[in-house]
């Protein structure tokens, strides 16, 4: 298998060859038929040409930009090994309605083959308002599981064993109470904290940007997660405490580009804050984890995940003074694109998850979630995450790319690719240094208003017909097309679980959940770690609301930015 090294007069040749096939072949063949439009550019509008050959991306580029996988930059990947040692931790983002329903679910998917939980919550669990709340009406179960108590805590992860499984949490605001329900649900089973294995989101910031689910103001909330990475470094060592998600920028209408951008520029922020803490680097630098979106320009896609890791690499490094190479990796977790899902034809879809899919596996992604077909319409059946679930194991076991190390680096077009998204992303960062960082970005409405501008033009293109989107802006089903089973909440889950509140707080020991929220509220008013006292209250039988409003009334709540 060994080559010949191309020197630059091979490089030459085929430069000048290529320019010939340019006027020679392919400018008559064009001239002659046409091809389907003038500009053919990626969905970051990026231009792409019709072919690229080692004249667009020397080789002498190699060892610098690709080197190796396992090696700084890590362009190809943080392991040596990848797919070879062991395949991505396929897990199915689950939960709704009640603890017992999702537990039902999870330990469905783990029978099936899943590798790993992934928790959704509702709405008022993620705003930090207890499920019988004014303001929790309605929402109660409906996007995902609610979960208020340590009771309810216990019956979401009945019979799971937690210290062998991972869960991940997609919880943000209170991701502290979260994880401190975990590590005591752990202990009453007899798991230690050092023994459980996660991760949860706790990325506030891009909540200002493009979610919404914040509670307190950018200071506090970036004060709580520095306290994470400070607690989990000595309690939960083997705990992600940090998922710098941009998945949600991209579900905004971002292009990859600015999603890579403001995703890495929110890391930066995250770095500082625990610098500032007081953090040594190389000890907390290695749990930090992201979470990226993956859309349908497979191409891109690909490349995108590759320069992230990349520049990372670098910002820890160069702009950090990162000693140890674990610090520089860039290690995420995937979810296939909801925001391209259809109600029309949703069967389609499946099709659409399998190349978002596939383009994950081909960018390195240590995780991956595979949306469901129906979930344009409702949270996902059985049968539907069943076939979510296939599409990974069919691609792992037998599609044969899980069996080669980045299977298309060196590619040209994959390479030159890599390098333009890194350069825009990295020209988006300085420009948020420049206005002193994202949390100032955010106030000024920086990130918001570019998302804005790149959803719109994407709409445009829709709506043009300029972008097709299959069953949709073309190849439409004329007849009725035959309905398919959807899962519907049961609107009674909300009653059962204001009971279920109602319940525990007649049952628990009123003078310590007394003296546990005053402990809160005493460390939101000094320098004190606040996860000890989090934890403590948790065990004593506070809510999560209780707990979110002891330090709402220290912290307060923040504004949001309007962006016009």
């Amino acid at each position: 298998m060994a080559q010949d090294k191309p020197d630059k007069a091979a490089v030459s040749e085929i430069a000048a060859e290529q320019a010939r096939w340019r006027k020679e072949v392919w400018g008559k063949a064009r001239e002659k038929h046409g091809e389907r439009k003038e500009l053919f550019e990626t969905h970051s509008k990026l231009a792409l040409e019709p072919i690229c050959t080692p004249s667009d991306w020397p080789p002498e580029q190699y060892l610098e930009k690709a080197g190796f996988p396992g090696e700084y930059p890590f362009t190809r990947g943080v392991q040596p090994t990848s797919y070879r040692g062991r395949l991505w931790t396929m897990r199915q983002y689950a939960g709704f309605g009640s603890a017992e329903e999702s537990n039902a679910r999870y330990r469905y998917l783990l029978s099936q083959g899943t590798t790993g939980l992934s928790v959704a919550f509702d709405l008022p669990t993620q705003m930090g308002r207890d499920s019988d709340h004014a303001v929790a009406a309605g929402e109660v179960g409906r996007v995902g599981v609610a979960v208020d108590t340590m009771e309810d805590m216990a019956t979401l992860m009945d019979r799971i064993p937690l210290d062998e499984v991972s869960t991940s949490m997609t919880i943000n605001s209170t991701a502290a109470v979260l994880l401190a329900l975990y590590q005591a649900r752990g202990e009453a089973t007899g798991v230690a904290p050092e023994s459980l294995r996660g991760t949860i989101q706790n990325d506030v910031l891009k909540e200002y940007i493009a979610r919404g689910t914040y509670i307190y103001p950018p200071g506090p909330a970036l004060r709580i997660i520095t306290d994470i990475f400070a607690y989990a470094t000595e309690v939960l060592p083997r705990f992600n405490t940090i998922s710098i998600s941009g998945y949600h920028i991209r579900e905004a209408g971002s292009t990859a580009v600015q999603e890579v951008a403001f995703t890495l520029a929110d890391g930066i922020s995250y770095v500082q804050a625990a610098l500032d803490a007081g953090l040594d680097i190389d000890k907390f630098a290695g749990r930090l984890s992201f979470f990226f979106n993956v859309h349908n320009d497979f191409i891109e896609e690909i490349a995108k995940f590759r320069a992230a890791r990349r520049l990372w690499a670098r910002i820890m490094k160069e702009r950090f003074g990162a000693k140890n190479p674990r610090s520089m990796m860039l290690r995420f977790h995937t979810q296939t694109a909801g925001c391209t899902l259809t109600a029309q034809q949703p069967e389609v879809n499946i099709v659409r998850v399998g190349l978002q899919a596939m383009a994950a596996v081909l960018g390195g992604t240590q995780s991956l979630h595979t949306n469901s077909m129906d979930e344009a319409m409702a949270l996902p059946t059985e049968k539907a995450v069943r076939i979510a679930l296939r599409t990974q194991q069919v691609i792992a076991h037998e599609s044969g790319v899980a069996d080669v190390v980045d299977p298309f680096g060196g590619a040209p077009l994959l390479e030159d690719l890599t390098d333009r998204i890194e350069a825009e992303a990295e020209s988006y960062i300085s420009r948020i240094d420049e206005m002193g960082g994202m949390v100032e970005a955010i106030a000024q409405g920086f990130p918001q208003k570019e998302i804005q501008d790149a959803s719109y033009r994407y709409q445009r293109e829709c709506e043009s017909g300029e972008r097709q989107v299959i069953g949709v802006t073309g190849f439409k089903v004329d007849e009725d097309e035959e309905p398919i089973e959807l899962l519907r909440v049961d609107p009674e889950i909300e009653e059962r679980q204001r009971a279920r509140v109602a319940a525990f707080r007649a049952g628990r020991n009123e003078a310590g959940v007394s003296a546990g929220l005053k402990a809160i509220e005493k460390a939101a008013r000094g320098t004190d770690n606040l996860m000890p006292f989090i934890v403590e209250a948790m065990k004593a039988g506070c809510t999560l609301g209780e707990v979110s409003d002891a330090m709402r009334d220290v912290f307060g709540e923040h504004k949001e930015v309007l962006v016009v």
